[in-house]
């Protein structure tokens, strides 16, 4: 049924969950993997007025974005390998974590996004916001949560 999963992780040990729950997902389904990072945009307080100077801050950020992801996603690749489950990894940098997610899930054809959770309870959920619950409520594919 489910062939295609899309695992948004950012190198984070909660994130760990999420690699090794959609492993073992994709084992059972016969599914392959599209490992997804979203790195943040630049941030306008460390922008420039002067162009050349905002170029290179811009082509600085993104190179260490590309850096990060790269790391994240081989390694994740390795253990999805190790395990025999075919895999392919994808980073975009973005304002909107959670419509990159959805968005990128789209494009790339999957069936369902499995995503973890902190399970904060709703006052940790009021003061940092919940990236998975706007996932379930705006994506059109089944989101598969593990905590």
């Amino acid at each position: 049924m489910y062939q295609h999963l899309f695992v948004p992780v950012d190198g984070s040990e909660l994130s760990q969950r999420a690699v090794e729950g959609s492993i073992a997902l994709a084992k059972q389904l016969g599914a392959r993997i599209t490992g997804f990072v979203v790195e943040p945009d630049l941030a306008l307080s460390e922008t420039s007025r002067n162009a050349q100077t905002f170029a290179k801050h811009i082509q600085q950020h993104e190179a260490s974005n590309e850096a990060h992801a790269a790391k994240i996603l081989a390694k994740f690749e390795q253990q999805a390998l190790a395990a025999g489950v075919t895999f392919q990894g994808a980073h975009v940098t973005a304002g909107g974590i959670d419509n990159a997610i959805i968005d990128e899930a789209d494009k790339a054809g999957c069936d369902m996004i499995v995503m973890v959770t902190h399970g904060r309870g709703p006052v940790g959920e009021f003061l940092f916001g919940s990236h998975t619950k706007k996932v379930i409520a705006r994506s059109k594919l089944p989101v598969f949560v593990l905590h």
